[in-house]
């Protein structure tokens, strides 16, 4: 993989992160989490996405998160038998000294990824995909299951799974389809119930003034989300409200009850209602809105009164 780190330096001279795409480096953003930010170079003849996380202090940190990152890439090719893209991760010291890290893959065609499809396929078809996601999910807790030592956590949510073999002209989703799973770059594994990650440092895009609060009352539960398959499911179909898709959702409890029913009964789940979906939503959202508006101001006070750089993009305001 032919990463460009002098181009990746300049852009990080250049970076506006209120604007990201009006630096100096033409990009393209293709998504955004809550600490990162992920984007194409325009007219790189790569093709690589570049998810840029910059949350790291010291080379023990990032090091340490880069070894758990190749592990966790490793557990899921090589013993979960998932699809991942072509990826790499990186870091660097900008011409200011400080660490950038970049979780690098090859970029799959954005209409291929979950959320994108889902809005032109039939009700059936996204159906299918989500027990296709669901299938890829139980190699995860199977090996969860049997092994007592080694936990493996996974983001659920359709935006994580692509397409393999994309084809807009002739797009139909069924049993046969290929999934390609996305989301590598939180390595979400325990060994002996340790994680991996330092989950600490994803405080660093939290708001000074509410650090504590969130460390004492959100953090482990927030973590140990991803290693409870049916928090995990929740979460996946909740998402269906922000994708404006509310009409298909007790469609998609009752076809995930029947699938546990009947396809993975050995890990007796409790069936799902909708009206836990609705709650988990309604909590999840209120959470969103309070996050970003307490970074919003968090960044105001940086950058207007203390004339400092926010390292973190925040997205406008999003459709929920």
């Amino acid at each position: 993989m032919n990463i460009d780190i002098e181009l990746l330096k300049k852009f990080e001279d250049t970076i506006n992160t209120i604007n990201p795409e009006n630096g100096e480096i033409p990009i393209k953003i293709l998504g955004f989490g809550e600490i990162s930010l992920v984007f194409e170079i325009i007219n790189d003849p790569t093709h690589l996405a570049y998810k840029r996380i910059p949350i790291f202090d010291t080379e023990k940190q990032v090091k340490k998160h880069i070894n758990a990152y190749n592990e966790y890439c490793r557990i899921l090719e090589q013993e979960l038998k998932f699809n991942l893209p072509d990826h790499k991760a990186i870091f660097f010291r900008d011409n200011k000294e400080k660490i950038q890290f970049y979780s690098v893959q090859a970029k799959v065609d954005p209409d291929s990824v979950g959320n994108k499809v889902i809005h032109h396929i039939s009700d059936e078809e996204v159906i299918t995909l989500i027990l296709l996601a669901i299938r890829e999910m139980k190699k995860v807790w199977t090996l969860n299951k049997d092994n007592p030592d080694l936990k493996v956590g996974l983001d659920g949510q359709i935006s994580n799974f692509a397409i393999m073999n994309y084809n807009p002209t002739s797009l139909t989703i069924d049993n046969n389809t290929k999934l390609l799973y996305l989301d590598t770059s939180t390595p979400m594994y325990r060994i002996n119930g340790v994680d991996a990650m330092d989950g600490e440092l994803f405080l660093k895009s939290t708001p000074s003034f509410l650090r504590f609060l969130i460390k004492a009352m959100f953090l482990q539960e927030v973590l140990d989300r991803y290693y409870d398959w049916r928090l995990v499911i929740i979460d996946l179909v909740a998402n269906f409200f922000k994708e404006q898709k509310p009409e298909i959702i007790p469609k998609l409890i009752f076809r995930i009850n029947q699938y546990f029913k009947e396809e993975a009964p050995e890990f007796e789940m409790a069936p799902l209602t909708l009206i836990e979906v609705q709650k988990y939503y309604k909590s999840d959202k209120m959470i969103w809105n309070i996050f970003q508006t307490a970074r919003k101001i968090d960044r105001y006070i940086k950058t207007k009164l203390f004339r400092k750089k926010y390292d973190f993009y925040l997205p406008g305001k999003i459709e929920r």
